[in-house]
């Protein structure tokens, strides 16, 4: 069988949507439904415990500790772990997933389809042993071996990209990580608040796990190019609604013969 667990925080309404797809379509391949809560002060434990989730609270956030946090309150070895804001939608999504771990010690962990580069690196055949960035685990939808990770425990010490780092490190130690054709969707809608913070954490993992250094050089040139953008869009924006108020002035003077 198979754990599904849950990172959230303060989105109830997506929590909502998600556990009422987990138990109304996926009841028959799942055993448990874990939300993990990082402080939510809407309706997130009210909305789990409705639809028979358990739900732990992790006080000190990080995305490592959660993932580890996840793994440990998880009771089976396949592992399926979910941001409130994704959900499944395959109507065999688990059914797979339990398929291709059957009988492999060696995989740590799949990779599901959520986007159209997942897609094209599945039908390329892109590695992760070749490209861990683009084709190792994204915990917004991926599942790992619980026991592959009480060898290997994730970071809680990275900014960010938990799951790129620890598809990289078990890897390395001979393990495999390979895509699923099981298919969910991810849909978030950040304020400029989360955005920001998810800016200064992947700027802190790339220098981390990618080596991706930063100079003045650099954030000079990324601060001319944002603002080169922003006024470029606001005056094409501009033009375009001005296009559609002319055009509607047009429409009103002049419409066309109803059928």
């Amino acid at each position: 069988m198979v754990s599904v667990v849950i990172r959230n925080k303060n989105q109830d309404n997506a929590l909502t949507f998600l556990l009422k797809n987990l138990t109304e379509r996926y009841q028959n391949d799942i055993s448990e439904i874990i939300v993990i809560d990082n402080l939510s002060t809407d309706r997130s434990e009210e909305v789990s415990k409705s639809f028979g989730a358990r739900f732990v609270t992790i006080r000190d956030f990080s995305y490592g500790g959660s993932a580890n946090l996840a793994a440990h309150e998880a009771s089976n070895d396949i592992v399926v772990i979910f941001s409130a804001h994704s959900y499944p939608v395959s109507h065999d999504f688990f059914k797979l997933i339990v398929e291709k771990f059957k009988g492999r010690e060696d995989l740590a962990g799949l990779r599901c389809l959520h986007s159209p580069n997942d897609y094209r690196n599945f039908i390329g055949k892109v590695s992760s042993q070749t490209d861990p960035n683009r084709s190792g685990l994204i915990f917004s939808g991926s599942a790992f071996n619980k026991k592959v990770w009480k060898q290997h425990p994730f970071r809680a010490d990275v900014a960010t990209f938990e799951d790129k780092e620890w598809s990289k490190r078990v890897i390395e130690n001979g393990f495999k990580i390979e895509f699923v054709e099981s298919i969910f969707s991810y849909e978030i809608k950040r304020t400029r608040k989360q955005k920001f913070f998810r800016f200064k954490s992947d700027v802190i993992g790339n220098y981390q796990l990618w080596h991706q250094d930063v100079n003045i050089a650099s954030a000079f040139k990324g601060f001319l190019m944002s603002s080169y953008k922003l006024i470029t869009h606001f005056f094409i924006d501009l033009w375009y609604i001005i296009k559609r108020f002319l055009f509607t002035i047009k429409f009103i003077s002049n419409k066309p013969e109803k059928f």
